[in-house]
């Protein structure tokens, strides 16, 4: 399947920012399942200033704010060709050891609640089909924290999205970790794109989490819709949790506020 993305997201500031940068994590690259066929960025009130592979292989751009103004604008542009292999990421690349993905992050830190959901499935860990084992950690998260917008940000941690019962994919991504992870696995946070059937617009990009399995490396699990990735989902950064993968974050200087737009078509 060919996935035809827009995403432009646009900053504006109440006065002029004399300072400013962005990170960005915008440009897909070639995965297992994923070509990436074309893919072009614009910035207007910006300059772009370096880019790099970090150490999850994650294409990075350092972004500059034009001095003293008041908004900038990232637009991106490309096609992505997919296939499907059922969540099946496979063997490890980059410079990251396994190691790490086991590690808690302030997003990830196992509380008591994150706890308590890891230990009503350790009992069955080593009796039962691993894949649908894991499906069924995923299914009681997604059962158990309702799929609701504005109730969390990109601050709330696992513990706090479980035990408020409401959250967004990252909610739901971060929560999978936090209890893969307590129950011995090495998992990650992947951020990207999704085609929506019957919706062209959508207000946000999407993110799911991928577990490495001994007999198949790392698979993706999107607890929000209740699959693995399959054609409809373009990768595009990883890490361990948001804060490595997030499209886009930055610091500036000054006191002015912030106002972000948000405009995304992913369409066939």
């Amino acid at each position: 399947m060919k996935l035809e993305i827009h995403h432009t997201t646009t900053y504006t500031y109440s006065a002029p920012v004399v300072y400013a940068l962005q990170r960005l994590r915008l440009r897909p690259r070639d995965w297992k399942g994923q070509t990436v066929v074309e893919w072009t960025s614009h910035i207007t009130g910006g300059t772009h200033e370096l880019s790099y592979e970090d150490p999850f292989l994650n294409k990075t751009d350092l972004v500059r704010l034009t001095p003293d103004a008041t908004n900038i604008e990232i637009t991106s542009h490309g096609i992505v060709e997919t296939e499907d292999y059922n969540g099946i990421v496979g063997a490890h690349r980059g410079l990251t050891p396994l190691w790490l993905y086991k590690q808690p992050t302030r997003l990830t830190a196992a509380g008591n609640r994150i706890r308590q959901l890891a230990a009503q499935f350790r009992s069955t860990q080593e009796h039962v089909d691993e894949i649908a084992w894991l499906h069924d950690i995923a299914a009681a998260i997604k059962e158990t924290v309702l799929y609701s917008k504005g109730e969390t940000t990109a601050e709330t941690t696992a513990e706090i999205a479980l035990s408020a019962g409401q959250g967004v994919c990252q909610d739901h991504a971060h929560i999978m970790i936090a209890v893969a992870r307590n129950l011995g696995y090495p998992a990650r946070y992947v951020s990207g794109y999704l085609l929506i059937e019957g919706q062209t617009l959508q207000e946000a990009s999407h993110a799911w989490c991928e577990i490495w399995t001994e007999n198949l490396g790392w698979v993706g699990f999107d607890v929000s819709n209740g699959i693995s990735p399959d054609t409809r989902y373009a990768r595009v950064a990883l890490g361990r949790d948001y804060m490595d993968a997030a499209p886009i974050l930055g610091i500036r200087l000054g006191t002015a506020t912030e106002a972000l737009s948000v405009s995304l078509q992913v369409q066939q």
